[in-house]
């Protein structure tokens, strides 16, 4: 007898909150309890290259198989939002949904799109999905003191009973007790389970060398077999040389942008804790960087670019990084394992872990 497959969604109201991070984290929790898992991404971003790649990852991060992966539905690209709105592209996408039916694991993990708005245009929000698949909808959402309550409760009002809970991430450590005795009771009053919090993590914000090279279409100069290093602070060496050796003993694990002519910043920056060396103006590095930067397993990276272009794209690479390294996903499972109440979730939604093994 086939099983009867819970469906969740998991969303968020701005992009970048940590869905993925929270499927992978929850997956493998119910993986080892014995739970069959499926994962699902009906609405993909701009490019479905993108979409492939993200997807895949989770696939093999999760070692699922092809059947327990459903397909993405549309991608949101510029091109496949004209046509919907011209009329061009009339098809009925929510009869996609189907395929997610048809499911013989214990839960269905589904991402959701980017905000609960997006994907309207298609029938394919986060409450239009939830409709179709009678689904329950998992929110996280990046700790903003501000905002994070009134973010909660506006998602809330818009998604009623079909929101079961949420999670909160990227938590500073000196406000844990207050989420513990203030906004933890306060959801729970207003019938808003808090499933998990997750702390900040710098780990998890950094970008790898190699992402960078890709960002920045850069030459590598040194080290390539050094690209995993990650990078979780970013330096501009623009200053004379002692007060950069100041400046630079004050962060970790940086990306340092300085100009090919200077030499002295370049090796004060490999006395310290640099993890990557990137060079703008078009003048390559003297032997002697070269030698201590490969003594010292440094990747330097040269670039056709500008400082301030250079700065802006490293910085959009820090606010939208991907989970795509493997020491992220093993911070990711010890994160939710330690911080994420999955026995709660699993009574809530009905799914018996004994009946699964």
């Amino acid at each position: 007898m086939a099983k009867t497959a819970k469906h969740i969604i998991i969303g968020s109201t701005e992009a970048y909150s940590g869905k993925s991070a929270t499927i992978i984290g929850l997956a493998a929790q119910a993986q080892a309890a014995g739970l069959s898992i499926a994962y699902g991404k009906p609405i993909g971003p701009l490019a479905s290259d993108a979409t492939d790649s993200d997807v895949t990852f989770i696939q093999e991060t999760l070692a699922l198989q092809p059947q327990q992966v459903h397909p993405t539905l549309v991608s949101l690209s510029a091109d496949a939002v004209q046509r919907r709105v011209l009329g061009e592209d009339t098809q009925d996408y929510q009869a996609g949904l189907d395929q997610y039916q048809q499911c013989d694991s214990d839960l269905v993990l589904i991402e959701g799109p980017a905000t609960l708005r997006e994907g309207t245009l298609f029938d394919l929000s986060v409450a239009q999905i939830a409709q179709v698949l009678d689904a329950e909808v998992l929110l996280v959402f990046r700790y903003k003191p501000s905002t994070l309550i009134d973010d909660i409760l506006a998602a809330q009002g818009q998604l009623g009973d079909r929101l079961c809970g949420v999670v909160i991430n990227n938590l500073p450590e000196d406000q844990t007790d207050h989420v513990d005795e203030v906004i933890r009771p306060f959801l729970e009053a207003k019938g808003i389970p808090l499933y998990g919090v997750l702390p900040y993590n710098e780990l998890l914000l950094s970008v790898s060398v190699k992402e960078l090279v890709h960002q920045l279409d850069a030459e590598v100069l040194c080290r390539g077999d050094r690209l995993n290093l990650m990078v979780g602070t970013l330096k501009i060496g623009a200053m004379n040389v002692n007060s950069a050796l100041k400046y630079f003993r004050k962060a970790h694990h940086m990306a340092v942008v300085t100009g090919g002519d200077r030499t002295d910043l370049q090796l004060a920056a490999l006395e310290t804790s640099t993890h990557c060396l990137i060079l703008t103006g078009h003048i390559a590095p003297t032997p002697e960087v070269l030698q201590r930067a490969d003594d010292l397993e440094v990747p330097i990276l040269a670039v056709d670019l500008d400082t301030l272009t250079t700065v802006e794209i490293i910085e959009r690479a820090f606010g939208q990084v991907r989970l795509h390294e493997a020491v992220k996903v093993q911070c990711i499972r010890e994160l939710v394992a330690e911080g994420f109440d999955l026995p709660r979730l699993l009574e809530h939604l009905g799914v018996s872990v004994a009946a699964a093994v």
